[in-house]
């Protein structure tokens, strides 16, 4: 019999602020995998989420990054590193990487929590850098095997259909061609978008303008996966109640059901804080 696998992922846009949120959302639910991003956090600062039986792994420096898996099905072989650049305003510095990626086995499914650079704009060297961790990641892709889901914050809006308004983007970042093309990249690398289902609908809307009362949003929330198929009988959610309300995060959480032959017995737990 298969055996459901529920993953989400949510730009928190800061755990602390948002701890409750967080709280309430694993206990309605149903998740088996939380990943989370831009934490805003140290990993000492980020709030214990231990007691709702969910595991926690955190990586985060205390700047706008920051990135977290919640797990109730095991946490093991814990990494930050796919081989991904790193970035520094100043070229003349050192280009360390940020805390923008962490990665997990999670139910015998490898997860990672990904926050995609910005790209700012296109004449910037933030956007080469958010082309070239897109193409860092491609490339593990393509060298691992077995079960696999990347899912979080792409910064990418894969298609025209996913933007309340096309024209406001024409000359910016998010909508060019060779950031759609990174997301094709991953789909040569074999995975499948399990979110795409979600096109025509939105999961980030910005605080500026009431976008959110007015509709006006962009879907930049994914999940790509390998090894394991969304159900069929589960269509993906965007949870757009969870932006509603005082002090909500401009992200929603969109989850996808997947179907995997069987789900292991827990791993040992590596690690329960830290990279």
């Amino acid at each position: 019999m298969p055996s459901a696998l529920r993953i989400a992922t949510w730009n928190i846009n800061s755990a602390r602020t948002r701890e409750d949120r967080v709280r309430e959302f694993l206990a309605r639910s149903d998740v088996d995998v939380l990943c989370l991003q831009e934490t805003k956090c140290t990993d000492a600062q980020f709030p214990d989420f231990s007691d709702t039986g969910y595991r926690q792994v955190h990586h985060g420096d205390g700047s706008f990054n920051g990135v977290a898996l919640l797990s109730r099905v095991g946490v093991s072989d814990v990494r930050t590193d796919f081989g991904q650049p790193g970035f520094d305003k100043d070229p003349a510095a050192p280009q360390e990487p940020e805390a923008r990626a962490l990665g997990a086995v999670c139910g015998g499914v490898e997860v990672w929590s990904l926050y995609v650079p910005n790209g700012r704009e296109i004449s910037d060297r933030h956007y080469t850098y958010k082309l070239d961790f897109l193409g860092a990641l491609a490339s593990y892709a393509e060298k691992t095997e077995g079960p696999l889901v990347l899912a979080g914050d792409f910064n990418i809006i894969p298609t025209d259909d996913d933007v309340w308004d096309p024209s406001l983007f024409v000359g910016k970042t998010h909508v060019t061609p060779r950031e759609r093309a990174a997301l094709r990249r991953l789909e040569d690398a074999g995975l499948t978008e399990s979110t795409a289902p979600l096109t025509g609908t939105y999961s980030y809307w910005d605080y500026q303008s009431l976008r959110f009362q007015r509709g006006q949003g962009i879907r930049i929330d994914l999940q790509f996966c390998r090894g394991i198929t969304p159900s069929a009988g589960e269509a993906p959610v965007t949870d757009t109640d969870e932006r509603r309300g005082r002090g909500a995060s401009d992200h929603a959480p969109v989850t996808v059901t997947y179907t995997v032959p069987s789900l292991p017995s827990l791993p040992a737990e590596s690690a329960v804080s830290g990279s």
